[in-house]
């Protein structure tokens, strides 16, 4: 085991921030329009309002062009070998589930050979307060906090600081001599567990670990711990579900991801990915503590109710108090823009308008299959899972309309983000909704992008693909 990084990380270059101003949805009423433009882009409209809006009521949404726009490298379907009316498609399908109140509000982003071809904001971000969706509205990412998190790890990895079968144990004492639970004659029994849990275990949710529940025995509420690292020390003495590698399990492994990250460098992951990823990527919109300055464009969060899951507020957007508990699970909050910035990074390979974070190896071994034929059973039949990632398999069996080697995942509040290697392609779609179950839209956007495709990139070797397992 290597000591903590002590030295102070290297400070890369980064572009200057993204600029704010409104993307306003052409379905608004003329007061709407006016009041959700910002300051900046109304000035310059003085003398000209009501012709611009009037413009603005004659074309697309997505060709209503606004500064998030102005800072993402923008081309028109066509240059990308994609259909600007097929595309329509995708207005399309979002807008269907906002007229019929299954959400709220979205916003999709579509990139091709390096380019946004494809960026709209539909619908409303709080719809209690009329407020318009924007191309620059913040979102909880919930699970999409995982290959961020597993990036950061993996770029330590490069490094030369573990090896992917190393024990957690050489960084955690506590988890030496794993016990792990099972069921004799209806009783609860353990045993030794037949192998160390292993860094590639943990990226890979074949670990069968957990982090003590925040209920006890009689539904009794514990207190939260004050930090991830308190949290795993707590749980140090918890069964594994299984011996680790033997079956894939979704739940706490990238907690262990973090705290890794946490022992490794020396630093919080806060400011580790902030330092390491967030600032040389120009990702500036994404955190784990939203500063009060930025809750005015927090999407609200809305949940399904009644026979016609329709939806009802479950959570506005308010300023909290920061946290130190800085999960692998969950916890960041992003934007569409900054999450195609990470996204487009590894679709290129690891590299970003010369920032590199990781080389396209060690992105193919993150999308390679490491959870043997166990059922990634959040995904369904046909997935994979990598390093962070779900991997598509067997497209006939897939609910994805992707490649095979195409990597994904999403947040349990609805946002999803895919990337297909073969096509050149990512999406991304941002929502906020407690469940989707009744909902199809995230498989459909995948469907309604990739129809949109009208000259294939199958022929060219991709950046980056996952390696074959040897038989």
């Amino acid at each position: 085991m290597r000591p903590p990084l002590r030295e102070p990380l290297p400070s890369r270059g980064a572009s200057g921030p993204i600029m704010r101003d409104n993307h306003v949805s052409l379905h608004l009423m003329f007061l709407e329009v006016v009041m959700t433009f910002s300051y900046t882009r109304t000035r310059q409209l003085v003398g000209a309002a009501t012709v611009a809006v009037a413009l603005a009521l004659l074309v697309p949404n997505s060709a209503v062009r606004g500064a998030v726009e102005d800072t993402l490298p923008m081309a028109t379907p066509e240059e990308v070998g994609m259909s600007s009316e097929r595309l329509q498609r995708v207005s399309a399908l979002m807008k269907r589930s906002i007229d019929q109140e299954l959400l709220a509000g979205t916003v999709s982003l579509i990139a091709r050979h390096g380019k946004v071809a494809h960026l709209e904001a539909q619908g409303f971000a709080d719809k209690e307060a009329g407020a318009a969706m924007t191309a620059d509205h913040l979102f909880t990412i919930m699970s999409m906090t995982k290959p961020i998190v597993t990036v950061g790890l993996m770029m330590l990895y490069e490094e030369g600081y573990f090896r992917l079968d190393d024990p957690i144990a050489n960084w955690l004492p506590g988890y030496a001599d794993k016990t792990v639970r099972h069921t004799v004659g209806g009783r609860q029994v353990t045993e030794p567990a037949a192998r160390p849990v292993t860094v590639r275990h943990v990226l890979s949710h074949t670990s069968g670990l957990s982090i003590r529940p925040p209920t006890g025995r009689g539904g009794q509420n514990r207190e939260r711990p004050s930090t991830l690292a308190e949290a795993v020390d707590a749980a140090a003495d918890l069964p594994l579900a299984f011996h680790p590698g033997d079956e894939w399990q979704y739940g706490a492994s990238t907690d262990y991801v973090a705290i890794l990250v946490e022992k490794i460098s020396g630093m919080s992951l806060d400011d580790y990915l902030r330092e390491r990823i967030f600032t040389p990527l120009s990702m500036l919109d994404t955190h784990y503590n939203i500063p009060e300055s930025k809750v005015d464009r927090v999407a609200a969060v809305y949940r399904p109710s009644g026979p016609a899951n329709t939806i009802e507020l479950f959570r506005a957007p308010t300023f909290r108090e920061p946290t130190r508990y800085f999960s692998g699970q969950a916890g960041l909050s992003s934007t569409a823009a900054d999450y195609f910035r990470f996204h487009q990074m590894m679709l290129n390979g690891g590299e970003l308008d010369g920032v590199r974070l990781l080389s396209p190896r060690t992105i193919s071994l993150m999308v390679s299959n490491h959870a043997g034929d166990n059922l990634v059973y959040v995904r369904g039949p046909g997935y994979g899972f990598g390093l962070g990632y779900g991997i598509v398999m067997d497209p006939g069996q897939a609910t994805d309309h992707l490649s095979p080697g195409s990597f994904l995942w999403g947040g349990a509040w609805g946002t999803v983000a895919w990337v297909d290697p073969a096509e050149d392609i990512l999406g991304i779609l941002m929502m906020q909704i407690t469940s989707y179950r009744h909902l199809s839209v995230r498989q459909d956007f995948s469907t309604v992008a990739s129809q949109a495709i009208i000259e294939t990139h199958r022929h060219n070797p991709p950046t980056v693909m996952g390696y074959e397992r040897r038989r």
